[in-house]
């Protein structure tokens, strides 16, 4: 009798195990619904919040243009936000040829383009000797560059124009050349080093069996791989230098070697401001660096994108 209930007991079990399971009931329509306009309206707000942000930062452009159309009268009688009644161009021309500002922007291009050249190739031998030949103190000498990187340009002022005096390069761009490599070179040194300190072994070590040499392996192998961080800071040490204000005042004193923000500067005057004058002069030299930006973005994007799937 036992027995017979435990086989029918066993059979029963069998057969739920055997039995399948009827699926979790999916959702209702409503809380399907309820899911996609949460995430809707925290897409709009996201969107919303972006758009702000991007007004804020678009907003002084747009105030530099509206004032840079503007009468002086027109300006002096109504405000900084007010729409000019009249398009006025005048301000335009006096900049340009108060400041003599075709030699200006060709001070400033060429000086610009050679830091960023110069630089970016010096970065490359210096983060190549430190990160990739593994010098002794390596440690040392990167913490060297980033302090050096950090220094105020006001604390090196007096030795580089001591430095500019004795070799004579005051008043010449060249000095501006010089100074700036080696400063905007500090801070590639820094960021390529931190690179080439993980470079892969093997592909040295397969290079070298091959028979190549330090400056084969440094432009065969070292340089297309980090050829996109390279045109990254080639575009940053333009901008930078494009920028620059307090070396370049300092050590530029004719006015035939001075450059973009030093013109821009020398329309401000002790008691008196000529304000739509001083926007339209800063909205001329903003535009060959939005150029120089928009035709270098593709560059710029690669080599961040790269750089970070690396």
């Amino acid at each position: 009798m036992s027995d017979t209930v435990l086989s029918s007991a066993s059979v029963a079990t069998r057969a739920a195990g055997t039995t399948k399971r009827a699926p979790a009931p999916k959702p209702g329509t409503a809380t399907r619904r309820k899911d996609r306009f949460h995430r809707g309206a925290g897409r709009w707000i996201v969107l919303a919040v972006v758009g702000l942000f991007a007004l804020l930062m678009v907003a002084p452009f747009l105030l530099m243009v509206i004032n840079a159309f503007k009468s002086p009268a027109d300006y002096s009688g109504g405000s900084p936000l007010s729409l000019p009644k009249q398009i006025y161009i005048d301000g335009l021309a006096y900049f340009w040829q108060r400041v003599n500002f075709p030699v200006k922007l060709w001070n400033s291009i060429w000086t610009s383009a050679l830091v960023a050249v110069a630089g970016t190739l010096l970065s490359l031998l210096n983060a190549y000797a430190i990160g990739v030949g593994r010098v002794r103190g390596r440690a040392w000498i990167v913490a060297v560059f980033m302090i050096a990187n950090m220094l105020p340009q006001e604390g090196l002022i007096y030795p580089l124009f001591t430095m500019a005096q004795k070799t004579g390069l005051t008043d010449n761009p060249w000095s501006i050349v010089i100074i700036f490599t080696v400063i905007q070179s500090a801070f590639g040194t820094y960021l390529l080093s931190s690179v080439l300190g993980t470079f892969p072994r093997a592909l040295l070590e397969a290079a070298e069996l091959d028979g190549a040499g330090r400056w084969q392996i440094l432009w065969r192998v070292v340089y297309p791989i980090v050829r996109p961080t390279m045109s990254v800071l080639a575009i940053f040490f333009f901008i930078w230098t494009w920028n620059e204000f307090f070396i370049p005042l300092v050590m530029l004193t004719s006015n035939d070697n001075q450059t973009v923000p030093i013109a821009l500067s020398s329309l401000q005057g002790d008691r008196m401001l000529d304000v739509p004058t001083l926007n339209a002069g800063a909205l001329v030299s903003l535009i060959p660096t939005f150029l120089f930006f928009l035709f270098f973005q593709r560059t710029l994007t690669r080599g961040v994108t790269a750089g970070a799937v690396k």
